[in-house]
């Protein structure tokens, strides 16, 4: 079979704003699916004028709201719509018609069917189940393809990262006919990366929009598809590496390591895998051949459960944010200590924390990181967090005094103001201004003596870091963090240096 095309899934109340999409998206995708379920209704008049006007092969689809989609007009007006889209289709020149349209497998009008064998369009005969995962994929799928000419296409929404992996096992061989599948919301954007490994007709796309509702259902951007994951590249011998996390919302480090891979000439690639659940995490990793897995919150301290052997930094931190497979076992590395050092020392022009206190915002897996590198970096710290006990599991192991973050305690946090670091997701994706929610020291007033040194990245200026600047504070986020770490990932999954010059 070939490799999965990219589809981009056309979303506009207009086909004036949809060819606008087409021509911004051409060069990334092979064809376009007119959601017609989305048009205004004065714009399904000129849905048959769309694919000459698109100039690409096209699919029709007009989803009913059951299935995901916004139709609520009822089955005979719909039925008229796909008539009239699919009415004096040219015999001459099958460009000016739609290549496909998509029924559902309970929409079946003989009419309708006619016309598009008579004309050589293909059926996508789908199925969407928006609340449950799917099981017996092929079965299902044999069953659903009543012609030759028809592509079963099964979507579905997955409960747990093993329905995900799931789709991937009883799909590996699946070789016999064209199809297209994929998993549905956060967890299945890896079924749309990874296309291939279902062997799956085509993978669906979107514009990256705020307002795309299809965005809550894992669509990925064209762009981001091809100048990220280098979706085309990918094959049966692509080394896959990925990060897991949970809620995993917004991460950076795909670009990244991805675009490690590109400097270095490697058929490799690096994608989300978000989950809840490490164990599950773990054993889909397993099933797909994911050699190496950044981890990230709230995962860094579950995860030593998983591994076989750990190196020294995670023994000394109890937390690990990198994994690699060896010999078909996990084992663990801490590189957030050592990437934090080289971001804070190059952050503040120090060589080291001596005779700097440093309070240690939170007490989770990062936390611990960054205390084993203040220890290092001979700085005396008191670790703050609003469960005092959490801080005090930390405070102990490197010999750092603890406290409850309230307050109660802005003395205790004076005392230890040289440096200030955020360690917790707080301020994560908020565009809010500063409250309790997003800013760990919502209470705290800035002197603008402290040095703030926030670990989160996104967005560049935090709550708590909007404060501290205005306060005259000295502020940095997380993203020096962020590249220094992933480069000795990189080191870690490939053996190569992300900074080395090679050439080909």
């Amino acid at each position: 079979m070939q490799s999965p095309k990219i589809c981009l899934t056309l979303t506009g109340k207009t086909i004036k704003d949809n060819l606008e999409l087409v021509r911004r998206y051409r060069p990334y995708v092979d064809l376009l699916e007119l959601r017609a379920d989305f048009l205004d209704e004065d714009e399904s008049l000129h849905v048959r004028k769309f694919p000459e006007l698109a100039k690409m092969p096209c699919i029709l689809t007009i989803r009913r709201r059951v299935d995901g989609g916004k139709y609520v007009a009822g089955e005979s007006s719909r039925t008229m719509l796909f008539a009239r889209a699919m009415a004096f289709a040219d015999d001459q020149n099958p460009e000016r018609n739609f290549q496909y349209v998509d029924f559902e497998e309970d929409f079946h009008v003989p009419s309708l069917q006619d016309a598009a064998l008579a004309f050589g369009t293909k059926i996508i005969r789908s199925f969407h189940s928006m609340n449950e995962p799917v099981h017996d994929i092929i079965k299902r799928c044999d069953e659903m393809r009543k012609t030759g000419y028809e592509i079963p296409k099964i979507a579905f929404m997955p409960k747990t990262l093993a329905d995900v992996k799931n789709l991937f096992y009883e799909t590996r061989d699946f070789t016999k006919y064209e199809h297209i599948l994929c998993a549905m919301g956060p967890m299945g954007i890896v079924s749309r990366i990874l296309a291939y490994k279902t062997h799956s007709f085509l993978t669906y796309t979107s514009a990256d929009i705020v307002d795309n509702e299809l965005r809550t259902i894992g669509h990925i951007d064209p762009i981001m598809m091809n100048q990220v994951y280098h979706f085309k590249d990918l094959n049966d011998k692509t080394n896959i590496f990925g990060i897991t996390g949970w809620p995993l919302v917004k991460t950076d480090s795909p670009l990244l390591h991805n675009q490690g891979y590109v400097n270095h000439f490697m058929n490799a690639v690096y994608i989300p895998i978000p989950s809840s659940d490490i164990h599950q995490t773990i054993e889909f990793a397993n099933e797909i051949g994911v050699k190496g897995m950044s981890v990230t919150v709230p995962h860094k301290e579950s995860v030593l459960n998983e591994l076989f052997e750990v190196d020294e930094k995670v023994r000394e931190i109890s937390a690990s944010n990198t994994i690699i497979r060896k010999n078909d076992k996990w084992c663990g590395y801490n590189t957030d200590c050592s990437g934090f050092s080289k971001a804070l020392l190059e952050f503040t022009g120090f060589k080291n924390l001596k005779h700097k206190r440093v309070a240690i915002i939170g007490a989770g897996g990062a936390s611990r990181a960054i205390a084993y590198a203040v220890k290092m970096l001979g700085g005396k710290a008191c670790v703050f967090n609003r469960t005092p006990l959490r801080a005090k599991s930390v405070a102990d192991m490197f010999g750092f005094e603890y406290s409850q973050l309230s307050a109660d305690v802005i003395p205790l946090i004076e005392k230890y103001s040289d440096v200030i670091i955020q360690t917790t997701s707080a301020g994560m994706n908020s565009s809010d201004p500063s409250n309790s929610q997003n800013d760990p020291l919502y209470f705290y007033r800035w002197t603008g003596n402290e040095i703030l040194f926030d670990i989160v990245y996104t967005p560049k200026v935090t709550p708590i870091m909007e404060r501290a600047k205005e306060a005259g504070c000295k502020v940095c986020n997380g993203e020096l963090m962020l590249k220094y770490q992933a480069y000795e990932q990189f080191k870690i999954f490939t053996g190569v240096d992300y900074e080395e010059t090679k050439s080909e």
